[in-house]
């Protein structure tokens, strides 16, 4: 058994290099937050399992056997956040650290009976695919909404789910995956977005607007 320590690892390094196109050990450091030596003894190990591939202070990546494990890691943690939210009424901005707790200790049992429960899910609350039983998962939208150019119309596909705080502050603006949007007008000098939502213009930041994820559903007509 790996252990959810070696299984952290592994999902990381798989987002991670959704993120990126080089993955380094120490970015992967930086993104566990633990010491460059704590991640070489750790990548030596999963090296000695086959699981990554890794030559000291170069790029990683992952055998498909580590592949395979890091999307199975994905699934318990995005079933659950849906399992969390539908039926035992936590928010959004709540799921994610519910289910880093959990999504090490549920069985394949569990797992399938609440994915039969939750009528077989494609997406988490955020918007992010989860992995089919059979290690498939469908691409993610990668535009953002900070992109847009105005008259442009989109649909919020995903957002980034690592803050909670920006999570409840999206929540009341009502920006949730699946929700329309319209680029009203671009501020210069770095300003503030203006967008559309449900008839309503809003003031939005372009860093957070990064971090909202969309895909373009019309044009200008002018």
């Amino acid at each position: 058994m790996l252990g959810s320590s070696a299984e952290d690892y592994l999902k990381n390094i798989y987002k991670l290099l959704l993120e990126r196109e080089h993955v380094t050990p120490s970015l992967l450091a930086e993104r566990l937050r633990v010491s460059p030596a704590a991640v070489t003894k750790m990548l030596r190990r999963l090296q000695e399992l086959k699981l990554v591939n890794y030559v000291r202070s170069q790029e990683l990546s992952l055998t498909p056997s580590g592949e395979k494990v890091a999307l199975e890691v994905i699934r318990h943690h995005r079933l659950l956040e849906v399992y969390l939210m539908q039926a035992l009424g936590y928010t959004w901005d709540e799921v994610d650290r519910e289910a880093e707790r959990l999504e090490h200790h549920i069985s394949e049992e569990f797992e399938d009976r609440i994915d039969a429960l939750l009528g077989h899910p494609t997406h988490d609350p955020h918007g992010d695919p989860i992995p089919t039983r059979d290690g498939k998962i469908a691409p993610m939208a990668n535009g953002t909404l900070a992109q847009l150019l105005p008259g442009q119309a989109a649909t919020i596909r995903r957002v980034s789910d690592g803050d909670p705080e920006m999570l409840r502050y999206l929540g009341r603006m009502g920006l949730y995956p699946n929700t329309p949007v319209r680029m009203v007008e671009l501020e210069p000098f770095g300003g503030p977005l203006r967008v559309e939502v449900a008839g309503v213009d809003l003031a939005i930041g372009r860093e957070l607007a990064g971090n909202v994820f969309v895909t373009v559903t019309e044009e200008d007509p002018s």
